[in-house]
């Protein structure tokens, strides 16, 4: 068994979530087609077997632990980048609705050929912005869970992710370990796009012991037609205080 096999699988029995080795074996073929195109455009600096099983694949899997999900969820990930969570999230609960979204028309390609290669059924990856697609009725208020990791800071994600959840659906911002100052400052933006802070919870991933975050946000009433704003605005004037 190589490394990615054996760090994964250990990772996943001590959080206690089940798997089987065709499961496995879809992580490990989304790994090596990650590897290919990493030489040919920037998809993650992290490529060592180990630490792809832990900072991207146990990492993303983290959210099993905090969020209970079931076969009926519509999820989306926000600034999807290579995959990460949607993809390993769709992979150990693959009755779920997952959309990909991400600005870069390059990382969609990819993403469309690792989707088509694990042969996963309920995927969409859609290249555009945040902002444009939260204000599609197509996509606005349309998801139970909205998801973003490694995109930017919560003030600005707020305003990515809240116009598409559903009201009573939860949006998941995945963390580094010190994000007090960051929640400090969304507090304005939760209350203006609709949202409400269910929980935050510290953690620690299995066998390295790195400290993370997830902020967990309820939405409770529909996000105002004024948001999201036009491209490039949240990200040069984020709903801070």
């Amino acid at each position: 068994m190589n490394e990615f096999y054996d760090f994964l699988s250990r990772g996943l029995e001590s959080m206690e979530i089940d798997f089987t080795s065709a499961q496995l074996d879809q992580c490990h073929k989304y790994y090596q087609i990650l590897l290919d195109w990493n030489r040919k455009m920037n998809l993650t600096a992290i490529v060592e077997e180990k630490e792809v099983a832990l900072k991207h694949f146990l990492d993303s899997l983290m959210v099993f632990k905090f969020i209970p999900m079931k076969g009926q969820d519509h999820l989306i990930d926000i600034g999807t980048g290579a995959g990460f969570p949607g993809l390993p999230l769709k992979i150990f609960s693959p009755k779920m609705e997952v959309v990909l979204l991400d600005s870069l028309a390059k990382r969609c390609s990819f993403l469309t050929e690792v989707v088509r290669e694990l042969g996963l059924k309920k995927v969409q990856v859609i290249h555009g912005r945040a902002e444009d697609y939260g204000r599609q009725e197509k996509y606005r208020e349309r998801f139970t869970l909205v998801t973003a990791r490694a995109v930017t800071s919560l003030p600005v994600l707020l305003e990515y992710c809240l116009p598409f959840s559903k009201i009573g659906g939860i949006f998941f911002a995945l963390k580094g370990p010190d994000i007090n100052e960051e929640i400090k400052k969304s507090m304005v933006g939760i209350d203006l796009l609709g949202g409400k802070i269910k929980d935050i919870k510290h953690y620690q991933l299995p066998i390295s012991g790195d400290d993370r975050s997830l902020v967990v946000i309820e939405k409770i009433k529909e996000t105002s037609n004024k948001y999201p704003r036009k491209a490039g605005t949240p990200e040069k004037h984020p709903l801070s205080r």
